[in-house]
């Protein structure tokens, strides 16, 4: 079974949203095995707001067995609040770059 996986980390402020550290580590993961789920290669929600993108994301999180944090995220609201719904439903929250091997079944 393909462990699945949420990508979090910061985006507001950040030239271009962060989206090409987000889509690096995406495809290294994939390339590993893992099933990503990548907020950057969402479409922008309706409304555009912060609010509107975090709808997307949770909705994405829930789906996946564990999180998987970019460098900066204690820098991102967003990510806080991914990692602690996260953590209260006991998904397991890692580092991504300490993720250097393929899932295990």
């Amino acid at each position: 079974m393909t462990q699945r996986l949420y990508l979090a980390g910061p985006m507001t402020g950040l030239p271009e949203f962060n989206y090409p550290a987000f889509h690096a580590e995406a495809a290294r993961l994939r390339a590993l095995g893992y099933d990503v789920e990548n907020p950057a290669e969402n479409p922008a929600p309706p409304c555009g707001s912060w609010l509107g993108y975090m709808r997307l994301g949770l909705r994405q999180l829930l789906a996946c067995d564990g999180v998987a944090l970019l460098p900066g995220w204690r820098d991102s609201r967003g990510a806080w609040v991914e990692c602690m719904v996260a953590h209260s439903l006991g998904l397991p929250v890692t580092m991504a770059a300490d993720l250097q091997h393929a899932p295990t079944a």
